[in-house]
């Protein structure tokens, strides 16, 4: 069979009588996770934030990868507030690392380990990695803002109101509320009667696309157009948690959802505060006692 190698891909050459396709195969379930470093921000205090998301390959699963060899942050880890539940396929600037003022040419390395493939994500203050108010904009949506006419956004603020430890059954549902504000940029945007039809209180898009013939991004902490919203998400722990919902738009500075657990053990539940262009964030801590759900597939 005749091969025919480009940079760092072979390709082999298809037989007489195959078709030839370039659509990636699908995999619902096995695969491995790997991190992506998305940039670095400014601090006011001269410090800088490290932001990272990920690629989970699955299409279904999200696996759970504990802190420790396989999902360190170095150096100073390993534990530096990254994720250990990953949701399925692209999720972006799901969290930061600050770094000191004198962080200067180091690099930071979040690693990856799964099923045998380890994946690493480097970062550093390379110049042309510095996530500005505009790259973020053409990065979540805004991809028609241009510095000189974007009116400066600050991030939205969000906490939970309850206590920072909580603890419920496996498969009881626990009401979580959120108190959230923004300055109102970017403004809400406008789209003609024509090309909307959802009601005015049926909050934002769905956050995850349902699957069709052609794979398609998930993204979870989708950018929200139509206001500000929080998304709640499955931080860390085993299982899978359930929100209902699992993103609304803020009304009278509050969102509140339900979440009910599979499986028992201490997950970090964290909530985005999302104005479409910038995130802010908090987080509880829920010990969930008692046995698997038998209803749950989750490993």
């Amino acid at each position: 069979m005749a091969m025919a190698v480009i940079g760092a891909c072979v390709l082999a050459a298809p037989l007489k009588g195959q078709i030839q396709s370039s659509i990636p195969i699908p995999f619902d379930a096995g695969q491995n996770v790997a991190p992506v470093f998305e940039g670095w921000e400014a601090n006011p205090d001269g410090t800088f934030s490290m932001v990272f998301g990920y690629l989970n390959r699955n299409y279904k699963e999200e696996p759970e990868i504990p802190i420790g060899p396989d999902n360190s942050i170095e150096p100073g880890g390993p534990d530096q507030g990254q994720p250990t539940h990953f949701y399925p396929r692209r999720q972006q600037f799901m969290f930061k690392v600050r770094v000191p003022a004198d962080f200067g040419k180091k690099e930071m390395t979040w690693t990856l380990t799964r099923n045998g493939k380890t994946d690493k994500a480097v970062g550093s203050l390379v110049m042309e990695y510095e996530l500005s108010d505009l790259v973020l904009a053409q990065n979540r949506g805004g991809g028609s803002a241009d510095g000189a006419t974007m009116k400066a956004n600050k991030a939205p603020t969000v906490t939970i109101d309850a206590p920072a430890q909580q603890t419920v059954a496996v498969g009881t549902g626990l009401t979580l509320t959120a108190s959230a504000s923004d300055d109102g940029n970017p403004e809400p945007r406008k789209r003609p009667a024509s090309q909307s039809t959802r009601k005015p209180d049926a909050g934002p898009p769905p956050l995850v696309t349902i699957r069709t013939s052609t794979p398609r991004t998930q993204q979870v902490v989708k950018p929200n157009q139509d206001g500000l919203a929080v998304t709640w998400t499955h931080y860390r722990g085993p299982g899978k948690a359930t929100f209902d919902p699992m993103s609304a738009l803020v009304k009278d500075g509050k969102a509140t959802t339900k979440v009910s657990f599979s499986h028992p053990g201490k997950h970090q539940i964290r909530a985005y505060a999302d104005d479409g262009i910038l995130l802010g964030t908090a987080d509880v801590t829920i010990t969930v006692t008692g046995s698997p759900s038998t209803s749950s597939n989750q490993p």
